[in-house]
């Protein structure tokens, strides 16, 4: 596992223009190294800026999009199609733009799926897809992912686990359903740590001074289960990409010169 690097960028639209640049630079490099790569995409604020950035990206179409797989971090047990779902947003910010392979693109089931609306059976089928998409140089159940893109909460959840709930427990199982999430909606399906922890390099991507606090405490030595965050780790790199008001309350010593 890595110890965690910081990166500090002015403001959120400069955080969402750099991620969308060193993306390209990781799948681009992937690509040339194995003639695919593979990505975990997030939903919230900041990760659909990401998206929205890397289409205006003059560089967007260096990556060879209809080779590349994508994956979801965790999605909201809602309706296919539903403005809500990340999936939805992804599609909208980037995936329907650039000619992505569709049999490439796994979405986690939506609540009107095959599964029904049994999201534990959504869990199954999408732990199911990534045993599916795992080869022998996976070394596991899951892929090796090139990078997974996180957003985090104030309190510190991450992807959909939040602090001390069973799905931030999960030790066996690679994808989980999540029930009564302290925010809306209260259903969803979530990566578990574990499974995220498999990934080549992991990247948290945070603005925003109400984030500030739990930025502190993650990179100050908090347990995952109070700080589901602090476990986001990557086997190669693990990035912290902040916005200057995310990085606002540590310690000088950690800083980088501001980009």
């Amino acid at each position: 596992m890595s110890p965690p690097q910081i990166v500090v960028h002015a403001d959120p639209q400069l955080l969402a223009a750099a991620i969308a640049s060193r993306l390209v630079t990781t799948l681009v490099d992937a690509q040339a190294s194995r003639g695919s790569a593979s990505v975990v995409l997030t939903g919230g604020g900041t990760g659909i800026a990401v998206l929205e950035q890397l289409r205006a990206s003059a560089a967007c179409m260096a990556v060879d999009w209809p080779r590349v797989d994508v994956f979801w971090s965790d999605e909201r047990f809602l309706p296919a199609g539903h403005p809500e779902r990340n999936e939805t947003q992804a599609r909208a910010a980037l995936l329907d733009h650039v000619g992505v392979d569709p049999a490439r693109v796994f979405a986690m089931a939506a609540s009107d799926g095959p599964d029904g609306d049994d999201p534990d059976a959504a869990a199954v089928s999408y732990a199911d897809v990534l045993a599916a998409k795992s080869g022998p140089e996976d070394h596991g159940a899951v892929p090796q992912f090139d990078a997974v893109l996180l957003g985090m909460g104030e309190e510190g959840h991450v992807a959909s686990l939040f602090p001390d709930s069973p799905g931030v427990h999960e030790r066996a199982r690679s994808v989980v359903a999540v029930r009564n999430c302290p925010k809306p909606p209260p259903t969803r399906i979530s990566l578990t740590l574990p499974t995220i922890r498999h990934a080549a390099q992991v990247w948290m991507c945070v603005s925003g001074t109400a984030k500030a606090a739990a930025v502190q405490l993650a990179l100050s030595g908090a347990g995952e289960l109070a700080l589901p965050a602090a476990g986001a780790i990557g086997q190669r790199r693990t990035l912290w990409l902040l916005d200057r008001a995310a990085a606002s309350r540590l310690p000088k010593e950690l800083l980088p010169r501001l980009s």
